[in-house]
Parts: structure tokens; sequence; C-alpha cells
């Protein structure tokens, strides 16, 4: 509620001069139905009002009262007239409603649901003529104002009441909503819908400029009368900080000008999956059809929404950016990728008056992962579309300098413990594959890392492959320094003693460099977990050691920095010898791995050889397949 006066006649008076019925609600002769106010009731009849109930009414209501003695609210569905003082009465929970709700309290409620629960043998019921709906005004629930809360319930609803802190409050939301429900009538133009749509207006621009929270309350408020445009512009205010829901754009989706931004959005939820009913597919394709969108581009845009293989291609230089920005994110360097988008958004340009953000990325598998909710609000603070304005702050970088981000807690919520990690210095990505793939490996389509190592066959489930080999479905990528590297973070493998490290194969053009630590164990009696390290160039081995616990074994001439008796030091924690090392190879080697695009992006990944090495005569192996079947 707006504290303060409250100027009730002119109010109530501009209401009564809009007044118009809803399409087809007219009496014959175009002559209305209904008109809402009624005279005001006097201070005699007011008094009595409250001497016959025994409760001084709250203030906005009195007030109310006096200058029109009732209203014809004329809700859609719900409440229709509100009595004038003689009318009123206690509600007194006909319904008995008071026992459901303390039923559902459970053992430690909270005041506002025992607020609730209370209410219904102490209201105050308003109105007259209802679909099965109440107005009632709780004394129960006041604020320092004096002020009743209102509660609006509807029977047939099946939920909770609409709560509003005051009768004021409430006569403000139904005005509101009175406009909303005649924002479609051509011949419904007055001083209000005139004051609203100059607010559209000028909220566009401020969001074009970047005064994107001026511009969200001018939205509110506009979108609230059902002003024309205004969900529309307001949603993309309020998608872009929230990248991962989907408000919907009603038939805009159907405009050739917006249909390539918008028709992806409105795909993401079906092509993730959505509630995995039977016949979804069917459902949003109809869906689409009755907004106007013709199906087999709805099934187009759907199918490559699923298959990843959808790309948001603008014109013009931003569309460049935005190429350039997707070769960058390909391969993992997702800051560098927003850099570029960041610096190209002022050259964006709208389609049409409706689009006032380039939504669009937010539906791309390889940018749209890219704007988190901080760098939604910078789009949104950053002026665009030729306007001229204060450019914000750039947000911090998402993927941390270096290695130690793979110790941490936070960063590996997504699934990663043990990890091994082919770095090859100098090397294009897309080679990769040929050099430690597997015979025909190539690289996949961008796909989330994750996924991709558990949907991997077994040894026991591919056609020769023998029991004994390890071969890792691993993500390539280019780190920051300009290593390709190959990362499995997801298939926790252990070492064993026939490690066949890749980074002699890898190191044909330069150095390449292996590094595999096995996940930890639960068991307390288990060794701590192995560390491995290999260091190649040419095609032949520098140096390398394993290490696990106080055991280690070692080869070739290892360089002061990396000398793992100097890492791994008796007392010191196995963590703290990880991130001696972690930090070692950073700042010797110039080594790091894109932390967003390997736990929450998308890379190219392949299959490559066996990390282990064939038995030897007299040598042994086992092997164990855990296989969950469904009950």
């Amino acid at each position: 509620m707006t504290r303060g006066p409250f100027d009730w006649h002119t109010f109530l008076r501009r209401w009564q001069e809009e007044w118009v019925p809803r399409a087809g609600d007219e009496l014959d002769g175009g002559r209305t139905a209904v008109t809402p106010g009624r005279p005001g009731a006097d201070e005699a009849a007011i008094a009595a009002a409250e001497e016959r109930l025994g409760r001084r009414l709250p203030p906005s209501y009195r007030e109310f009262l006096a200058v029109s003695d009732g209203w014809h609210v004329d809700q859609m569905a719900g409440v229709y007239q509100l009595g004038g003082a003689a009318d009123i009465d206690w509600f007194r929970d006909p319904y008995d409603l008071t026992s459901q709700y303390e039923e559902d309290l459970g053992d430690d409620p909270s005041y506002e649901d025992v607020l609730l629960a209370g209410m219904w043998r102490r209201a105050l019921r308003l109105e007259t003529d209802s679909d099965a709906s109440y107005a009632l005004l709780d004394p129960g629930d006041i604020d320092q104002d004096g002020e009743w809360a209102l509660y609006v319930y509807k029977a047939w609803g099946g939920e909770l009441s609409d709560r509003y802190p005051s009768f004021r409050a409430y006569m403000e939301a139904m005005y509101r909503g009175f406009h909303a429900d005649r924002a479609d009538r051509a011949d419904f133009v007055n001083a209000t819908t005139r004051a609203e749509d100059d607010h559209v207006g000028e909220a566009r621009l401020l969001a074009l400029r970047g005064r994107h929270e001026e511009a969200l309350a001018l939205l509110v408020e506009a979108a609230s009368y059902g002003r024309p445009g205004s969900a529309v512009l307001l949603n993309q205010l309020r998608q872009l900080p929230e990248p991962r829901t989907s408000p919907g754009y009603g038939n805009l989706v159907a405009d050739p000008r917006y249909l390539p931004e918008i028709l992806p959005l409105e795909a993401l939820t079906p092509a993730r999956g959505g509630s995995g009913r039977p016949g979804e597919d069917d459902h949003w394709l109809g869906m689409m059809a009755a907004r106007g969108v013709d199906r087999k581009t709805a099934e187009a845009v759907l199918g490559a929404m699923r298959a990843g293989t959808h790309r948001y291609a603008p014109g013009g230089p931003w569309g460049q950016a935005v190429a350039a920005a997707r070769e960058l994110a390909r391969w993992g360097g997702n800051d560098a990728a927003w850099r570029v988008l960041r610096d190209a958004l002022p050259h964006w340009e709208a389609p049409g008056p409706l689009l006032i953000a380039p939504i669009g990325l937010l539906a791309d598998p390889m940018l749209g992962p890219l704007i988190t909710p901080e760098r939604g609000r910078e789009i949104l603070a950053t002026p665009r579309a030729g306007h001229k304005g204060v450019a914000p702050e750039p947000v911090p970088d998402l993927d941390p300098p270096g290695l130690a981000w793979l110790t941490e807690h936070e960063a590996n919520r997504w699934g990663i413990d043990g990890y091994r990690c082919v770095w090859a210095e100098g090397l294009d990505p897309a080679c990769l594959p040929t050099l430690i793939g597997e015979e025909g490996a190539e690289l996949s389509a961008p796909a989330d890392p994750r996924r991709a190592s558990r949907r991997a066959l077994q040894p026991h489930e591919r056609e020769g492959v023998e029991l004994w080999e390890d071969r890792a479905v691993v993500a390539a990528g280019r780190t920051a320094e300009g290593w390709a590297f190959a990362f499995d973070g997801y298939s926790h493998h252990h070492l064993n003693n026939r490690v066949l490290s890749p980074a002699p194969a890898a190191s044909s053009s330069g150095r390449a460099v292996v590094v595999w630590r096995e996940p930890r164990s639960s068991t307390p009696q288990r060794p701590p977990a192995a560390f491995h390290l290999s260091v190649a160039e040419q095609g032949v081995e520098l140096y390398a050691f394993t290490v696990r616990g106080r055991e280690i074994d070692r080869s070739g001439a290892i360089p002061e920095a990396l000398d793992p008796a100097r890492l791994f030091r008796p007392g010191d924690t196995e963590l703290d010898c990880e991130v001696r090392v972690l930090q070692a190879l950073h700042t010797e080697l110039g080594l790091s791995l894109p932390r967003f695009a390997l736990t929450r992006g998308r890379l190219p990944t392949f299959t490559t050889r066996s990390w282990t090495r064939a038995p030897r005569d007299g040598e042994a192996f086992a092997y164990l397949a855990v296989v969950r079947r469904r009950p």
C-alpha cells in the first residue's frame, strides 16, 4: 500500500468516467449493464454499521464508504459487487474453513499460516455478488496505520487466498485489473491508457540506453494495466538476469522479425525433455501453431535445439562478433568469448520495436551457457542499438587462472573428483584425436562433457576392445595460454602400475604434459589417491613421477620446481600437496583449464587410446563392471 493521504473522490470519479463493459457485455443500443459507483454513505450510516458490527472500520474502507457506498468491482470469475455500509457483515466461517486450515498447519507453522487459519471466523465479508468468491477484511491482520488486510478467497479455485495489505490496495489492484480486462478493446482509450502507453515507450528508450532498472519499474506498472507491448518488454528485462526461465512472448513468436530470436527460446523446455509426458512435442507444436507459427518451422527449430545444432546468427557487426565468440567458446574460451560479445553489444540492432536485447543468445547451445545472471544484467546495463549511455563496470571473468580450482569443493559440485588431462603446447585441439585418439576417433559436436563420459560404452560392451583397456572419453579445448587439452574428469578411473602416458604421442610438435589424479577413496583403510605427472617432447618422455602416499616412483631429470619430494611433503595433507603441485604446474609450465567450460559448458569430445598398457607375461588383471538394474 502507498502510504499517505488518498483522494478517493478523484480515484473513483476517474474509474467511473472510464467505465465501459467488457466486449459482449453491452445492452441493446450500446448502453452499459451497470455503473460502478453509488452515492456515498453519510457519517450516521457508517457509525450505525460500526455499532452493529462492534468494531470501527479500517481507515481506507471507511473513507471509501463516505465517497461511494459500495462498488461494482466486476472482477472476472471472482467478486462482482461490494456492498455498502448496510450490507456488510461478519463472515462467521459457514464452511468451517478454520478446521481445514488448522489441520494443515503442521508442527512448526509460520506466523502467516497461523494468521490465515484464524481469519475465517473473525473476517468481515464485503461482497454481495460474486462467483463463489469472498472479499474478507481481517481485523486480526492490522498494520501500523490501522489498516486491515483484505483476502479474496475463490472457493472453486483450490488455491491460496489473494492477500492485499489494505482495502485501498485491493481497490487499486481491481482498477488495474479493470483496465487489463479491456486492454484489447480498440475503443478503450482514456487519459490512463494514454499515460501508460507513454510509459511503455519511455521504458523502451530507457532500456536501450542501459537504464533497465528505471525501465523495469515503468513496465511493471504498464503491464498491470495490460498495455500492449508491456509484457513482452518486461519479460526480456526479467529473463536476461534469470536466463534459465522461459516467460513466453505470446504471438510475437510468429512475427518474421522476431521469430529467429524467440522461437528457439520457446523450444528450450521441450528440447530439454520437458516433463517427459507422452505427446509433449505434439502439444508444444500445437501451441505454436495456435500462435501462428508454421508447423514445419517449429519442428525444424525444435529438432535443431534438441540436437544442439541451433545457431544464433544475427546480421551485421553484432552477428560477426557472435560468430567469433562461438569459435572461442567452442574450445573452452568462454571468458574471451564473453569479452567479444560485451565489446560488440553497442552494435546490436533491434529487428523491431518490441525487442530491446539480444535474447536469442540464450538459446544458442554454445553461447547460451555464457550468459550468467550477472552477465545478463551487464547486457541490460549496456547502451545498445545506437543509443547513448554510461557503460557498466565489466563483471569479473568466470574462469580462475591455473588448476587449483580442481581441488575446490564448490567448483567440483558438478562431479569432478579424480581427473586426468593431456596438454599439448602450440597444437590445434582438432589434431588431438589423430595423436592420442583411438582408431577412427573424431571430434563430436560440442556436448556436455559429463554426459558424454557417463554415456560411453564400457570395454565389455564394445567389440574389439580388450577388458584391460582404459579408453577415456575426453573433452577437447584450448587453454588461455594456447595449449590444446584433452580432459577426463568424470570416468573416475584409478591409477595402476601399467600406466601408459599419452604424453609422447601428443608431443610430436612440441611439449606435452599428462596429469592423472585418481579419485579419492571413501574408505579410510585405502591408501591416499595417487598422482601422476609425465612430460614429453618430440615424441620422447623427458621425466615422470607417480606418488602414492610416501611412495614415489620417478624417472628422468625432473626440474627442481616439480620435484615430487618438494611438492609432496611428509605431514602435509593430501589436499595441501595436490594444491601445491597444481600451482607449480601453472607457474612453471603455464598450464590451466577452463572451469566453466568443463563444469557447465559444452566442448567437443572424442575417445582416446588406452591409458594402460597390455598385461605382460605373468601379470594378471581384474575387470569389474557394476550394472544397475531397475526393480
